[in-house]
């Protein structure tokens, strides 16, 4: 006879049996019962005595009331998100009672520990391919094994060479205060080795990314730049702005190239397209008025024409076109509306044509991206309707997989962020650099990783306070991601695991801290550069930081804000020199209060790396205005041969002859506190190396005060001579990418282009076309241009809660109110750009073709 089953089994035995009965197997569950009985298998029945009596299966179900029949499944679902709490499993999110190893039941710590592989066994190759790593190798490969094994194989894996946990060791390098506003831009050139920052107080500047210099600062908008695009070749940087002007600047030169005047509403995006037509190439930019431009250049003159190629999307007024994207080899563009459509145009034939509206979404699309291969027409767009969309072209026909916001990943151990809003809206889309997943920002602060085939969700990554609108794919390492948001947190994901890598947060002594607005890797993804709420921008990257220690904390040039003087194209030229801001002298480097930095640090300007001390010492003098006031000048020192400075004379008889009129008419000259005088009581050399007084918040609100005094002073830097006109005309600020380098790539992208039009020509035979009918969507309720939106109020101003900010903003907010009200007589005129006088290639949306004959019947009725 069997022994006696212990307490556990005879229970066990026991929800076996229940658990069949709740089921389709009651057959099973009969013969179990009868079982049972037959083996004792039954726990007996204890009476006060202490002594046992046999009961049968229903006694035991009717003792037991409060257990259900499905008590044995329950337990089953609850062990396996207890078990993870102590013991992870390797796939998070995946539950089952017949797994083994780390996803097992039974694991324990010694399960999870890893096997170190040998040389061996990286020197392996399976199918031809180096081995992957198992999933719970915790610990990075070893070097020596490596290169071993590549020395051996002759190929070896990225992630074993640099695996993610390398990238705990990038670290912050250096915080520089380089503007008076929010900046909103930030770009690399196509070497990785500058930055382009553009930002609300109008400027584009451009930073030397090994040791963080200031090189130089592109003038001529009038309001904040809103998007900033720097071409494949290297050779341009465009700008649009709130001004309704896209300005083009030689990047070699800082001379302006072109002055794009062809929206009547601020610019929303700008992109250069990779294609390449032999010399032809194309810059778009869309706008605030629901217009996109195509405007063409040549790449060796680098002229553009006046006229571009412009389609007006206005199927009903106040529509805006938020964003665009191009394909990787440019002969598709797509673009978001707050119309909720997705329009796609293709460049392939002779001049850009429309091809498809998408009419899915049912809010206003916020974020549109291609993915980053030829292979495939596919992109993703993001829309505040609460889903995101896969798009991808199939038998003349544009197909989506819906990415819901809502769906969470299975088990328990969700994020506690899932239900912190009730309406879910994607602030942001992005891919991972070889296109296999799909990441989205929503608004409840969390990012979601899905399968870009599939559509299942992968990873629910947490961490962020506030909402995100930086997704940064890292250049060529698929697992790599960079966020960034309104919390301050800049966070480094691993994409495959799902885990958090490093983060880091913009805390600013003083002032709590600043929003992230914009990052962006380096083309070799050893840096990546942010901006901020404060004007700031933060440079990360590996290795040492001793180059960024030599420069100072702020940086501005004593020229970044003297007034310009505009022609009848919108050229501009510095006011009081009537020069082009480019042909300049080499500025003066000056702190946020308008304090020159010592002479170590004028050296860093470009141009004054040579000169002596005493011209690097501008010197602080106090000379009459136009209105008869006394205010203090920086004067820059050119010597003549005598090295004495040519502008002394001149300025001491000046001021001279200013202080004996005072005197005769008994005034005295009433000077700013704290400020010296040299023997002849004109000028003085200040002590360089006296610190600034601490900035106690930024000059934002449009005073006349800090750096900002030199829209007063207007002050001449130096007499520029023909040869120094000549020098400075050679200066080179941004180099040209090398002709090997930069036709290797021409060719990549023109493959990749071709393969795009040979794939839509195939897909475009499969199925006959057939007209897109368009949907009518209610009017939009909102305005927003900028993605600032705050349902929370921070102690930084951005432009979307400062009323009185500066002219510019007040003009560019009125200019939208107008062209807003005036959408709808727009449309009846049937004149989108009654500002410029240049005529344009314009197409109209059928739509607002539909729409405006209808208005014409009515007044004929």
């Amino acid at each position: 006879m069997a022994a006696a089953p212990t307490q556990i089994e005879a229970e066990l035995y026991y929800l076996i049996a229940r658990f069949l009965q709740s089921g389709p197997c009651n057959k099973s569950a009969q013969v179990l019962v009868q079982e049972l009985e037959e083996h004792q298998l039954i726990p007996r029945r204890l009476d006060w005595e202490g002594r046992e009596h046999r009961r049968s299966f229903e006694d035991l179900v009717a003792a037991n009331a409060h257990i259900p029949p499905d008590y044995l499944l329950k337990i089953c679902e609850r062990i396996g998100p207890l078990l993870d709490k102590e013991i992870p499993q390797s796939v998070p999110g995946v539950q089952t009672l017949l797994g083994v190893g780390r996803q097992s039941l039974l694991r324990d710590a010694k399960d999870c520990k890893s096997t170190l592989w040998n040389g061996s066994a990286f020197a392996a190759l399976h199918r031809g391919r180096p081995p992957e790593l198992p999933v719970n190798y915790v610990k990075p490969p070893n070097v020596v094994n490596i290169t071993s094994a590549r020395q051996l194989t002759g190929c070896s894996r990225f992630s074993h060479i640099f695996p993610s946990s390398a990238y705990q060791h990038i670290k912050m390098h250096k915080r520089i205060l380089g503007h008076l506003s929010s900046v909103y831009c930030v770009a690399f050139d196509r070497s990785g080795r500058r930055i382009f920052t553009g930002s609300d107080d109008c400027l584009v500047k451009i930073w030397a990314t090994d040791d963080g210099r200031l090189l130089a600062t592109l003038r001529g908008h009038s309001a904040e730049i809103s998007d900033m695009a720097v071409n494949y070749e290297n050779t341009l940087i465009a700008a649009g702005s709130c001004d309704k002007v896209v300005r083009v600047w030689c990047l070699r030169t800082c001379a302006p190239v072109a002055v794009l005047q062809g929206h009547s509403a601020s610019i929303t995006s700008i992109q250069f397209c990779p294609s390449t037509k032999g010399t032809t190439r194309y810059l778009t930019s869309t706008g605030a008025d629901g217009t996109i431009c195509f405007w063409q250049w040549h790449v060796k003159t680098m002229k553009f024409k006046d006229r571009p190629v412009k389609f007006t999307e206005r199927s009903r007024p106040g529509v805006q076109i938020s964003c665009s994207s191009f394909s990787s080899g440019g002969m598709f563009i797509t673009t978001g509306s707050t119309d909720h459509v997705i329009r796609i145009y293709y460049l392939g034939s002779e001049i850009p044509e429309k091809i498809a509206e998408l009419e899915s979404h049912t809010d206003k699309v916020v974020a549109v991206q291609f993915c980053n291969n030829g292979d495939s027409l596919r992109f993703v767009s993001g829309s505040r309707d609460g889903t995101a969309r896969i798009w991808q072209y199939q038998q003349q026909e544009w197909k989506s997989i819906v990415l819901d916001m809502a769906t969470k990943m299975t088990g328990n151990n969700l994020p506690s962020g899932e239900d912190k809003v009730t309406k879910l809206k994607v602030t942001m889309v992005a891919w991972d650099r070889y296109d296999t997943t799909v990441i989205t920002a929503v608004n409840n602060f969390l990012l979601k990783v899905w399968n870009s085939i599939t559509g299942q969700l992968l990873h629910t990554l947490s961490g962020h306070d506030d909402e995100v609108f930086v997704l940064e794919a890292h250049p060529f390492d698929q697992k790599i991601i960079l966020s960034a948001g309104h919390d301050g947190n800049i966070f480094i994901w691993d994409l495959d695991r799902g885990t958090k890598i490093r983060n880091y947060f913009n805390m600013i002594e003083g002032q709590g801290h600043g929003a992230v607005f914009d990052c962006k890797f380096s083309p070799d993804g050893n840096h990546f550069a942010c901006t901020d709420s404060h004007g700031h921008l933060l440079l990360f990257g590996f290795g040492c930081s001793k180059y960024y220690e030599k420069i100072p904390d702020q940086m501005f040039f004593h020229t970044d804000y003297r007034p310009l003087i505009r022609d009848a194209n919108n050229y501009v030229l510095d006011e009081q020199t009537q020069q082009a801001p480019h042909l300049m002298p080499p500025p003066f480097l000056v702190d946020v209060d308008g304090n020159p930095h010592p002479t170590k640090f004028q050296r860093l300007v470009p141009g004054r790396e040579n000169c002596k001390d005493e011209q690097l010492i501008p010197q602080l003098g106090y000379v009459a205005n136009g209105d008869g006031e006394v205010v203090e000048q920086v004067i820059g020192q050119q010597t003549n041969d005598q090295d004495e400075s040519i502008l002394d004379g001149i300025i001491r008889e000046l001021q001279r002859e200013q202080d004996l009129r005072l005197i005769n008419e008994g005034d005295v000259p009433h000077f700013p506190v704290n400020r010296s005088y040299s023997s002849n009581g004109a000028l003085r050399n200040p002590n360089m190396d006296i610190s600034s007084s601490p900035n106690i918040g930024l000059r934002r609100s449009g005073q006349i005060e800090g750096v900002r005094q030199m829209h007063n002073n207007a002050p001449r830097s130096q007499m520029a001579t023909e040869r120094d006109l000549m020098a400075w005309s050679r200066r080179v600020v941004v180099n040209e990418l090398n002709n090997g380098v930069s036709r290797v790539q021409e060719e990549c992208r023109t493959a990749k282009g071709d393969i795009e039009i040979s794939l839509y020509t195939v897909e475009k035979k499969k199925k006959p076309s057939y007209a897109t009918q368009r949907n009518d969507y209610p009017p939009s309720c909102g305005r927003s241009l900028r993605r600032t939106q705050r349902k929370r109020q921070h102690t930084y101003q951005t432009r979307s809660n400062i009323e009185h900010n500066s002219q510019a903003s007040c003009q560019n907010s009125g200019v939208q109110e107008d062209s807003d009200s005036s959408s709808e007589e727009d449309e009846t005129v049937g004149t989108s750009d009654a500002s410029i006088e240049d005529p344009v290639i314009e197409w109209q949306s059928e739509s607002s073709s539909r729409d405006k004959e209808h208005l014409y019947l009515k007044k004929l009725l």
